[in-house]
């Protein structure tokens, strides 16, 4: 395309091998939930505060909705990038906010604070807005805008 060699013609084109299977946001769901599992493990029966059922409902439903998306095309309109910026923007984006997730679970790990409580639920919300945003996925950004409202707010509840 415009005398554009392969891997950027792929890029101009708007698809990154296309398809309804996001090979690297499975990758990135599962990067999210190895702490989570071990969490799940290591603090078994840890009590949820929050008395609020809705919002308990819709963090779930915004969790499980935003990991679907991130890996499957909802729409059939396949996965692409509208340009190599924001193939960049969601592979170095996506790589530094697990880093981080994956550093703050281990400082949580180490010891449990509310700042650190309260950043590993904005954390994996970034990463579903960026992927969506930089997917050109509005099912995933309105998706994970749900899961983030409702996240931070059963957070919140939990280490008040």
């Amino acid at each position: 395309i415009g005398g554009a060699d392969g891997p950027t013609s792929v890029f101009i084109a708007g698809r990154l091998g296309g398809g309804w299977i996001n090979l690297f946001g499975l990758c990135i769901v599962i990067a999210i939930l190895i702490p989570n599992i071990i969490y799940a493990i290591k603090f078994r029966g840890v009590e949820n505060k929050c008395t609020n059922k809705g919002m308990n409902v819709l963090e779930q439903i915004g969790r499980y909705g935003c990991m679907i998306l991130l890996v499957l095309d909802i729409g059939g309109s396949g996965f692409g990038f509208a340009s190599v910026t924001a193939f960049l923007t969601y592979l170095i984006g996506n790589a530094v906010l697990l880093l981080m997730y994956w550093i703050v679970w281990i400082l949580y790990f180490i010891g449990q604070s509310q700042w650190k409580s309260i950043t590993l639920a904005v954390l994996p919300t970034l990463i579903f807005i960026l992927s969506g945003v930089t997917l050109q996925y509005v099912l995933l950004v309105i998706w994970g805008v749900i899961f983030g409202i409702s996240h931070l707010y059963v957070t919140w509840q939990n280490v008040k």
